[in-house]
């Protein structure tokens, strides 16, 4: 259920290329990872009327010339606003699910904002319900994976996390309640006791966000896959 997890890298927010106008989370940025063979890991906010997106911030501010919250927006809205000035737009989850089709696997992460994520979990298991291709959800947010548990998603499940040692007894609780399929970790937090004990049940482990030879290797030593961007991983020799 979860090999194809360690399988390839992992493209942080698609493949994206902002020098040459691909910008992450963007149709175009998983067309780029699927041409370069890897995994694609995405982040999911929900729009004003109920439908995911896919978008990495709270607003719209960093990547488009609008402001102001990006849940604030229905999803037709959202999807007039252009990422970066390019032809891209802001894509519905289900527009990415298409345009990836199956043909690689795909992380998403679930944006979390407390208080404001009632309903969150069951609209995303509807989207995917019929998505044939590998795919899984993970979060940050203890209350999404309270909920996805709760509501059998079907797909592997992880934990994203990070920090040292005094967050421990956080992530083992979560380990607990939830059981995660998979873990994906800081980078610069590795390694600790809770990531090693929890990659030697067999679960896969990945790490974030990978930005050079350096980390690559150090990832290597710790974890099952990387989670990359600013570099292409399969020219490392």
């Amino acid at each position: 259920m979860t090999d194809w997890i360690k399988a390839r890298p992992i493209a942080h927010r698609g493949l994206h290329d902002k020098a040459n106008g691909i910008f992450e989370n963007t149709l175009s940025a998983a067309k780029a990872a699927i041409a370069g063979n890897f995994s694609i890991e995405i982040d999911i906010h929900l729009s004003a009327d109920g439908i995911p997106f896919v978008f990495h911030d709270n607003t719209l501010d960093r990547l488009t010339d609008e402001t102001g919250p990006v849940r604030a927006l229905k999803m037709a809205e959202l999807e007039q606003i252009a990422i970066g000035g390019t032809q891209d737009r802001i894509p519905s989850l289900a527009s990415f699910l298409d345009a990836v089709n199956g043909s690689t696997g795909l992380v998403i992460e679930m944006k979390g904002i407390s208080g404001e994520d009632e309903g969150f979990v069951s609209r995303i298991l509807e989207v995917i319900e019929d998505y044939r291709g590998p795919l899984a959800l993970m979060s940050f947010n203890h209350w999404l994976l309270h909920d996805a548990r709760a509501l059998n998603a079907g797909v592997p499940l992880g934990l994203t996390a990070e920090g040292d040692e005094k967050l421990d007894p956080t992530h083992r609780h979560a380990d607990r309640e939830y059981r995660p399929d998979f873990l994906s970790y800081g980078i610069s937090d590795l390694p600790n006791a809770f990531a090693r004990e929890f990659r030697e049940t067999g679960r896969p482990v990945i790490t974030w966000t990978i930005r050079s030879v350096e980390d690559m290797a150090k990832s290597a030593k710790y974890a099952d896959q990387i989670t990359f961007e600013g570099f292409d991983p399969d020219a490392i020799s």
